[in-house]
């Protein structure tokens, strides 16, 4: 019986035409290998490798949908490749595999299997977010997308600050591009006025922006965020 192929965690790039400086060298020398692949959109995903300009023919690759309505028993045909002795690479839509991203089903399974998983280095706006923040990142969580219900949000928004004053914890967000300026107005809104709030859009992009300010601060700033990836952190 052949040995177990590896899953292979695919870094992506988290604004466009930035694969050339994001993406490591030791990423493209794995991808070279690897014929299989697991992703969200197979049509993005054929993109950003053909992007890299390492295959002949991008055609010759094999790629299956892995969402968050892959069931145990989608996954299972799946990974039939690495039981094959094949390695799969997991592609995310946008920074690395796992993260606020179906690829976890993949690695989860992998775990339960036995497969060796190795993730690969890449950017994650998540952990750029937090270092360029200036907040604390010896202790933060990341919440995810906050409830579209603007009463919700800014509910959840008090719950959180009060854990973060608690813990000196810093707190995460992500968001759509279209909700930037909707969710910013729930922050300025839902916070004390000196607590501390990030916003980071295009991390990595032409139009990269990062700023901190108190509330206070940015009550006095007029904003017009622009429609790019967003991630927002605070700290009480």
């Amino acid at each position: 019986m052949a040995a177990k192929g590896r899953l292979f965690l695919i870094p992506n790039v988290i604004s466009e035409a930035t694969e050339d400086v994001v993406i490591p060298i030791g990423v493209k020398t794995v991808l070279k290998d690897l014929s299989y692949f697991l992703a969200e959109d197979i049509r993005t995903a054929r993109r950003y490798l053909s992007s890299l300009k390492i295959y002949p023919a991008i055609e010759a690759l094999q790629f299956e949908v892995l969402n968050k309505d892959t069931s145990l028993q989608d996954l299972s045909q799946l990974m039939q490749p690495i039981m094959e002795g094949h390695d799969i690479g997991v592609l995310s839509e946008s920074g690395c595999p796992g993260i606020a991203d179906p690829g976890a089903l993949a690695i989860e399974y992998a775990h339960q299997q036995n497969i060796r998983v190795v993730p690969l280095v890449g950017p994650s706006s998540i952990l750029l977010a937090l270092i360029a923040s200036g907040l604390n990142g010896q202790q933060f969580a990341f919440h995810g997308y906050l409830p579209i219900d603007a009463k919700e949000a800014q509910q959840k928004i008090r719950e959180l600050e009060r854990e973060s004053k608690a813990k000196n914890q810093t707190q995460i967000f992500i968001e759509t591009p279209y909700r930037n300026n909707s969710v910013f107005d729930h922050f300025l809104k839902s916070l004390h006025t000196d607590t501390r709030l990030t916003i980071a859009l295009d991390l990595t992009g032409k139009n990269e922006v990062v700023q901190t300010r108190s509330i206070n601060q940015w009550k006095k700033i007029k904003f017009n965020w622009a429609k790019s990836p967003a991630v927002f952190l605070f700290l009480a």
